[in-house]
Protein backbone atom coordinates (compact mmCIF):
# COMPACT_ATOMS: atom_id res chain seq x y z
CA UNK A 1 0.00 0.00 0.00
CA UNK A 2 1.37 3.22 -1.14
CA UNK A 3 1.47 5.84 1.07
CA UNK A 4 1.82 9.81 0.15
CA UNK A 5 4.10 11.40 1.80
CA UNK A 6 2.85 15.33 2.72
CA UNK A 7 4.92 18.08 0.83
CA UNK A 8 6.79 20.57 3.41
CA UNK A 9 5.09 23.48 3.28
CA UNK A 10 6.17 27.05 2.12
CA UNK A 11 6.13 29.99 4.38
CA UNK A 12 3.92 32.87 3.92
CA UNK A 13 7.27 34.91 4.82
CA UNK A 14 9.04 32.75 2.48
CA UNK A 15 6.92 33.29 -0.92
CA UNK A 16 6.88 37.34 -0.16
CA UNK A 17 10.83 37.01 -0.04
CA UNK A 18 11.00 34.89 -3.33
CA UNK A 19 8.78 37.12 -5.04
CA UNK A 20 10.31 40.22 -3.91
CA UNK A 21 14.06 39.00 -4.19
CA UNK A 22 13.43 37.98 -7.91
CA UNK A 23 11.98 41.25 -8.81
CA UNK A 24 15.15 42.74 -7.16
CA UNK A 25 17.24 40.57 -8.79
CA UNK A 26 15.73 41.34 -12.29
CA UNK A 27 16.21 45.12 -11.45
CA UNK A 28 19.42 44.56 -10.41
CA UNK A 29 20.83 42.78 -12.97
CA UNK A 30 19.85 45.29 -15.68
CA UNK A 31 21.26 48.24 -13.54
CA UNK A 32 24.43 46.10 -13.70
CA UNK A 33 24.78 45.18 -17.39
CA UNK A 34 23.78 48.67 -17.73
CA UNK A 35 26.43 50.73 -15.85
CA UNK A 36 28.75 48.58 -17.45
CA UNK A 37 27.78 49.05 -21.17
CA UNK A 38 27.93 52.84 -20.11
CA UNK A 39 30.99 52.36 -18.76
CA UNK A 40 32.60 51.29 -21.83
CA UNK A 41 30.77 53.58 -23.32
CA UNK A 42 32.62 56.67 -21.43
CA UNK A 43 35.89 54.47 -21.96
CA UNK A 44 34.93 54.86 -25.52
CA UNK A 45 34.26 58.31 -25.16
CA UNK A 46 37.51 59.04 -23.67
CA UNK A 47 39.35 56.99 -26.76
CA UNK A 48 38.67 59.13 -29.32
CA UNK A 49 38.91 62.58 -27.79
CA UNK A 50 42.30 61.84 -26.57
CA UNK A 51 43.00 59.70 -30.17
CA UNK A 52 41.11 61.60 -33.13
CA UNK A 53 40.44 64.53 -31.17
CA UNK A 54 44.11 65.36 -30.86
CA UNK A 55 45.06 64.09 -34.42
CA UNK A 56 42.54 66.80 -36.31
CA UNK A 57 43.69 69.10 -33.69
CA UNK A 58 46.91 68.88 -34.92
CA UNK A 59 46.08 68.79 -38.47
CA UNK A 60 44.11 72.45 -38.06
CA UNK A 61 47.31 73.68 -36.24
CA UNK A 62 49.38 72.86 -39.35
CA UNK A 63 47.44 74.28 -42.00
CA UNK A 64 47.82 77.38 -39.56
CA UNK A 65 51.17 77.07 -39.34
CA UNK A 66 51.54 76.52 -43.04
CA UNK A 67 49.40 79.66 -43.91
CA UNK A 68 51.26 81.96 -41.73
CA UNK A 69 54.12 80.75 -43.31
CA UNK A 70 52.89 81.39 -46.63
CA UNK A 71 52.19 84.84 -45.38
CA UNK A 72 56.04 85.05 -44.28
CA UNK A 73 56.76 84.36 -48.01
CA UNK A 74 54.93 86.85 -49.45
CA UNK A 75 55.94 89.45 -46.66
CA UNK A 76 59.61 88.51 -47.93
CA UNK A 77 58.60 88.61 -51.76
CA UNK A 78 57.78 92.22 -50.60
CA UNK A 79 61.19 93.01 -48.96
CA UNK A 80 60.28 92.49 -45.47
CA UNK A 81 63.15 90.15 -44.18
CA UNK A 82 62.71 90.95 -40.40
CA UNK A 83 59.15 89.99 -40.24
CA UNK A 84 58.89 87.78 -42.94
CA UNK A 85 61.80 85.06 -41.44
CA UNK A 86 60.42 86.10 -38.06
CA UNK A 87 56.94 84.67 -39.10
CA UNK A 88 58.29 81.78 -41.21
CA UNK A 89 60.11 80.81 -38.08
CA UNK A 90 57.61 81.02 -35.74
CA UNK A 91 55.40 78.74 -38.30
CA UNK A 92 57.79 76.25 -38.47
CA UNK A 93 57.82 75.37 -34.94
CA UNK A 94 54.47 75.24 -34.57
CA UNK A 95 54.02 73.20 -37.95
CA UNK A 96 57.01 70.67 -36.70
CA UNK A 97 55.37 70.36 -32.98
CA UNK A 98 51.83 69.47 -34.40
CA UNK A 99 53.45 66.94 -36.86
CA UNK A 100 55.04 65.16 -33.93
CA UNK A 101 51.63 65.23 -32.15
CA UNK A 102 50.38 63.54 -35.06
CA UNK A 103 53.52 60.98 -35.84
CA UNK A 104 52.93 59.79 -31.96
CA UNK A 105 49.00 59.53 -32.35
CA UNK A 106 48.60 57.12 -34.86
CA UNK A 107 45.13 54.97 -34.30
CA UNK A 108 43.85 54.58 -37.97
CA UNK A 109 44.50 52.25 -40.55
CA UNK A 110 47.64 53.71 -43.42
CA UNK A 111 47.76 56.76 -41.17
CA UNK A 112 51.47 55.92 -41.27
CA UNK A 113 51.36 56.79 -45.12
CA UNK A 114 49.67 59.96 -44.32
CA UNK A 115 52.02 61.76 -42.08
CA UNK A 116 54.68 60.66 -44.37
CA UNK A 117 53.21 62.36 -47.35
CA UNK A 118 53.06 65.74 -45.06
CA UNK A 119 56.37 65.63 -44.24
CA UNK A 120 57.83 65.19 -47.33
CA UNK A 121 55.52 67.54 -48.79
CA UNK A 122 56.97 69.82 -45.95
CA UNK A 123 60.51 68.71 -46.64
CA UNK A 124 60.64 70.20 -50.50
CA UNK A 125 58.90 73.13 -49.40
CA UNK A 126 61.24 74.17 -46.51
CA UNK A 127 63.71 73.76 -49.29
CA UNK A 128 62.51 76.30 -51.43
CA UNK A 129 62.03 78.88 -49.25
CA UNK A 130 64.90 78.34 -47.33
CA UNK A 131 67.13 80.04 -49.85
CA UNK A 132 67.48 83.93 -49.69
CA UNK A 133 64.67 85.99 -50.99
CA UNK A 134 65.10 89.50 -50.20
CA UNK A 135 67.45 91.57 -52.22
CA UNK A 136 67.75 88.43 -54.97
CA UNK A 137 65.86 87.93 -57.95
CA UNK A 138 63.25 86.35 -56.09
CA UNK A 139 62.19 89.51 -54.28
CA UNK A 140 58.84 90.60 -55.85
CA UNK A 141 58.96 87.68 -58.53
CA UNK A 142 55.44 86.34 -58.54
CA UNK A 143 56.00 84.15 -61.36
CA UNK A 144 58.37 82.19 -59.09
CA UNK A 145 56.17 82.26 -56.26
CA UNK A 146 53.46 80.94 -58.78
CA UNK A 147 55.37 77.78 -60.34
CA UNK A 148 57.45 76.97 -57.52
CA UNK A 149 56.31 77.64 -53.85
CA UNK A 150 52.23 77.74 -54.05
CA UNK A 151 52.03 74.50 -56.25
CA UNK A 152 53.59 72.74 -53.19
CA UNK A 153 51.92 74.65 -50.27
CA UNK A 154 48.94 73.57 -52.44
CA UNK A 155 50.30 69.96 -51.96
CA UNK A 156 51.13 70.10 -48.62
CA UNK A 157 47.30 71.64 -47.75
CA UNK A 158 45.90 68.76 -49.30
CA UNK A 159 48.04 66.14 -47.67
CA UNK A 160 47.16 67.61 -44.45
CA UNK A 161 43.28 67.98 -45.09
CA UNK A 162 43.46 64.34 -45.98
CA UNK A 163 44.93 63.35 -42.89
CA UNK A 164 41.87 65.27 -41.11
CA UNK A 165 39.49 63.88 -43.10
CA UNK A 166 40.85 60.21 -41.98
CA UNK A 167 40.38 61.04 -38.48
CA UNK A 168 37.23 62.90 -38.71
CA UNK A 169 35.59 59.94 -40.91
CA UNK A 170 37.25 57.82 -37.94
CA UNK A 171 35.24 60.08 -35.51
CA UNK A 172 31.87 60.25 -36.91
CA UNK A 173 32.20 56.32 -37.12
CA UNK A 174 32.99 55.91 -34.06
CA UNK A 175 30.29 58.19 -32.45
CA UNK A 176 27.50 56.51 -34.96
CA UNK A 177 29.34 52.85 -33.08
CA UNK A 178 28.69 55.37 -29.31
CA UNK A 179 24.86 55.49 -30.35
CA UNK A 180 24.18 52.17 -31.03
CA UNK A 181 26.06 50.98 -27.83
CA UNK A 182 23.70 53.38 -25.71
CA UNK A 183 20.90 52.31 -27.32
CA UNK A 184 21.79 48.55 -26.41
CA UNK A 185 22.35 49.53 -23.01
CA UNK A 186 19.46 51.19 -22.69
CA UNK A 187 17.13 48.79 -23.57
CA UNK A 188 18.43 45.95 -20.44
CA UNK A 189 16.76 48.96 -18.54
CA UNK A 190 13.67 49.20 -20.37
CA UNK A 191 13.19 45.90 -20.43
CA UNK A 192 13.21 45.24 -17.20
CA UNK A 193 11.09 47.98 -16.43
CA UNK A 194 8.56 45.80 -18.64
CA UNK A 195 9.58 42.84 -16.68
CA UNK A 196 9.02 44.56 -13.63
CA UNK A 197 5.31 45.47 -13.76
CA UNK A 198 4.58 42.36 -15.72
CA UNK A 199 6.05 40.69 -12.44
CA UNK A 200 4.70 42.76 -10.07
CA UNK A 201 0.94 42.33 -11.63
CA UNK A 202 1.33 38.55 -11.59
CA UNK A 203 2.70 39.02 -7.90
CA UNK A 204 0.28 40.58 -7.28
CA UNK A 205 -2.24 38.04 -8.60
CA UNK A 206 -0.31 35.38 -6.43
CA UNK A 207 -0.36 37.45 -3.24
CA UNK A 208 -4.32 38.05 -3.81
CA UNK A 209 -4.54 34.07 -3.87
CA UNK A 210 -2.40 33.31 -1.20
CA UNK A 211 -2.72 35.58 1.26
CA UNK A 212 -5.80 38.29 0.55
CA UNK A 213 -8.21 35.52 -0.48
CA UNK A 214 -7.54 32.84 2.41
CA UNK A 215 -7.48 36.09 4.77
CA UNK A 216 -11.15 37.09 3.23
CA UNK A 217 -12.01 33.53 3.46
CA UNK A 218 -10.96 33.42 6.93
CA UNK A 219 -13.14 36.31 8.50
CA UNK A 220 -16.01 35.32 6.19
CA UNK A 221 -16.21 31.99 7.91
CA UNK A 222 -15.68 33.33 11.66
CA UNK A 223 -18.86 35.56 10.87
CA UNK A 224 -20.75 32.79 9.58
CA UNK A 225 -19.63 31.10 12.55
CA UNK A 226 -21.55 33.47 14.95
CA UNK A 227 -24.78 33.17 12.63
CA UNK A 228 -24.67 29.65 13.54
CA UNK A 229 -22.80 28.27 10.63
CA UNK A 230 -20.07 25.52 10.83
CA UNK A 231 -16.72 27.15 10.50
CA UNK A 232 -14.73 26.14 7.43
CA UNK A 233 -12.69 28.30 5.56
CA UNK A 234 -11.21 25.84 2.73
CA UNK A 235 -8.25 27.14 2.27
CA UNK A 236 -6.17 24.91 0.24
CA UNK A 237 -2.90 26.20 0.56
CA UNK A 238 -0.49 24.49 3.18
CA UNK A 239 1.10 27.39 5.02
CA UNK A 240 0.37 29.42 8.60
CA UNK A 241 -3.08 30.65 6.73
CA UNK A 242 -4.11 26.96 6.89
CA UNK A 243 -2.40 26.19 10.57
CA UNK A 244 -4.93 28.97 11.38
CA UNK A 245 -7.67 27.61 10.17
CA UNK A 246 -7.28 24.08 11.58
CA UNK A 247 -6.64 26.03 14.80
CA UNK A 248 -10.36 28.13 14.65
CA UNK A 249 -11.92 24.58 13.56
CA UNK A 250 -10.40 23.25 16.48
CA UNK A 251 -11.22 26.01 19.15
CA UNK A 252 -14.96 26.42 17.62
CA UNK A 253 -15.52 22.41 17.93
CA UNK A 254 -14.78 22.55 21.45
CA UNK A 255 -17.29 25.04 22.29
Amino acid sequence: MFTSEKRPAMKIKLKLFLGFFTLVLMLALAGAYSIIEFTRISTSVNAILEDNYQSIQATKDMLEAIEREDSGILLLLMGNFREGRHTISLSDSIFRRSLDIARNNLTEENEQQYVTNIESYYTRYRSIIEYPIVNTSRQGNIEWYETEVYPLFQDLKKAIHTLMDLNQTSMYREAMMLKEKSKRAIMPGIVAIGAGIVFTLIFNIFINYYLVSPIKRLVRSIRNYKRGTVFGADIETNDELKELENSIRDLTSKI
